[in-house]
């Protein structure tokens, strides 16, 4: 007896395929994750913490690998379990390359979870000087406050973050 229908996957094959899929996109293989992709993968498929797709492959600072996620209509503002965004993630690790096209694909550049961390708060904190100035040019906000109250300025001093400290002081008058 033949069975031409295709077989199901059990629970753990499942896990298993789904492991697999998001460690391709944290190792960055954008050609795997495109093929993936035009077969139907979800873009915005989540992991257990909450991370998608474009999650991790934008911490893990794989340009490529976001390229094809935000042709395939990845959601660039939705965050993590953590209330963590791509971009932030991108310019924590101080990525420009990936923080630049994250900002072209969300138009938010002001963008931020619950706690209030911008993008420009979290680059002026690990001293991102090329990502501040980026964030800067397109409109971040210098003065915006997280839920405590701290600037990206308070949060670069807090930091011994000197030179962000120094520009976000210049600019700030």
């Amino acid at each position: 007896m033949s069975n031409d229908q295709p077989q199901q996957m059990n629970a753990d094959e499942a896990a298993e395929f789904a492991e697999q899929v998001f460690n391709v996109a944290r190792s960055g293989d954008a050609d795997m994750l495109e093929r993936l992709l035009e077969k139907g993968l979800p873009p915005n498929l989540r992991n257990h913490k909450g991370d998608t797709l474009l999650m991790l492959a934008a911490y893990h600072g794989h340009a490529d690998a976001v390229r094809v996620l935000l042709q395939y209509k990845a959601d660039a503002t939705l965050l993590n379990d953590k209330n963590q965004s791509p971009l932030a993630g991108a310019a924590f690790k101080g990525d420009l390359p990936v923080v630049k096209l994250l900002v072209e694909a969300s138009n938010d550049v002001n963008g931020a979870g619950p706690d209030g961390r911008t993008a420009l708060m979290m680059a002026a904190m690990f001293n991102r000087i090329e990502i501040v100035d980026y964030l800067l040019s397109k409109g971040a906000d210098p003065q915006r406050q997280d839920a405590q109250g701290i600037t990206a300025l308070g949060a670069a001093k807090a930091m011994g973050a000197v030179d962000t400290a120094a520009r976000l002081e210049r600019l700030i008058g």
